[in-house]
């Protein structure tokens, strides 16, 4: 899973605002404490595995009962806001602090819940040259961080008191915003109780009634990407890359989207990649003098809660003149934000296969 789920700074103040303010809103607190393990996901992080990490979570949730359409298409998911405390339990490692925006989707009659928290995290003791060259697996203070949660879910047992025990996923990485960057991932048991504020003045849930179809014609993107990575080597520098889109899209229903186009890239780092390679390692034919533009043709989904939409493509790479950087099939995820009839936002983390090489924060057009 290293680097995989990627990294996206921007969820946690996206995800809160992802819906229109209304005057009906319903609320919820839970907290949890964790116990587990981090998973030897590469062998290069095997020596930071020493004990059992442990921490607690701790989330205030609004809840949603059908008062605008797409919350009973969803299944009436709750959204908010997450706080974790993690004891990494090496001391090279150290502890960290995370805050999230999350999404909590239910099934079998609310009785399984599934969450999904993006967010930014601070390390207490990251990779330093001189000091703590042992942590391989966080090369920045800051790091992005992503949680998975399943749970037993049961609300308003006992006035508005409830119970909630599960298995939980942590993953903590930087998206190559520095080096080193092998990440970790922590597999924990969870136990809590959680809290409906206000319980007694809660509403039934807004049955769904029949959906009306829905599609729209084909519609066409323009989209500018752009943000800071590193080569991916220890001690290189933090440069900026720029991305040109331009794609179509065709719109299924209220929640699928189709999207397919091309786009150019530029990236600095890649220059410096190649400059690297020809210095160091001259024996492998790298000149310097290579093309570090790529073109790229993808497909992909956009899944749309109301404004807020999570963004799937699928590409491959069919202008790559120097091939020894990240594989040639590449991969996106991340959400997307309306701003008004044309104009959206997003960021997104580019990958390719398990290697994220980069946050991309983008303004689009759509005609």
């Amino acid at each position: 899973m290293k680097k995989v789920i990627p990294c996206l700074l921007f969820l946690l103040s996206y995800v809160a605002l992802a819906q229109e303010e209304k005057p009906e809103k319903y609320f919820s607190l839970d907290a949890q404490y964790f116990y587990g393990t981090i998973l030897e996901h590469n062998p290069d992080i095997a020596h930071l595995i020493t004990d059992h990490p442990d921490g607690f979570l701790l989330s205030w949730n609004r809840k949603t009962y059908g008062l605008e359409k797409w919350e009973s298409r969803y299944n009436y998911p709750d959204f908010g806001y997450s706080f974790i405390y993690q004891n990494m339990k090496n001391t090279y490692l150290g502890e960290n602090y995370s805050l999230y925006g999350h999404f909590s989707f239910y099934a079998l009659k609310r009785l399984l819940m599934f969450r999904i928290g993006q967010g930014v995290a601070y390390t207490t003791n990251p990779y330093d040259a001189d000091e703590n060259y042992i942590n391989n697996a966080y090369g920045t203070r800051f790091l992005s961080s992503t949680y998975l949660m399943g749970n037993i879910h049961k609300e308003n047992i006992i006035g508005g008191l409830g119970v909630q025990a599960g298995v939980t996923i942590i993953h903590y990485s930087n998206a190559d915003l520095g080096s080193p960057n092998h990440s970790t991932n922590t597999f924990t048991f969870n136990v809590g109780l959680n809290y409906l504020l206000d319980h007694k003045n809660h509403p039934d849930f807004i049955p769904r009634g029949e959906e009306e179809k829905y599609t729209e014609p084909f519609h066409y993107n323009f989209a500018v990407r752009s943000g800071i990575n590193t080569a991916g080597v220890i001690g290189s520098p933090k440069l900026p890359f720029l991305t040109f889109a331009a794609y179509a899209d065709k719109v299924l229903n209220h929640k699928s989207t189709l999207q397919g186009g091309a786009e150019l890239f530029f990236s600095r780092s890649l220059e410096e990649f190649i400059e690297y390679q020809s210095v160091a390692f001259p024996q492998k034919g790298t000149t310097g003098d290579e093309d570090a533009k790529r073109v790229g043709l993808f497909v992909g989904h956009k899944l749309t809660f109301n404004k807020m939409s999570l963004i799937t493509h699928l590409g491959y790479y069919v202008y790559y003149p120097y091939t020894d950087y990240v594989e040639q099939v590449y991969n996106r995820m991340g959400l997307q934000r309306e701003l008004s009839e044309h104009w959206w936002a997003s960021a997104t983390v580019r990958s390719h296969g398990a290697n994220a090489e980069a946050v991309e924060f983008s303004i689009g057009y759509r005609l």
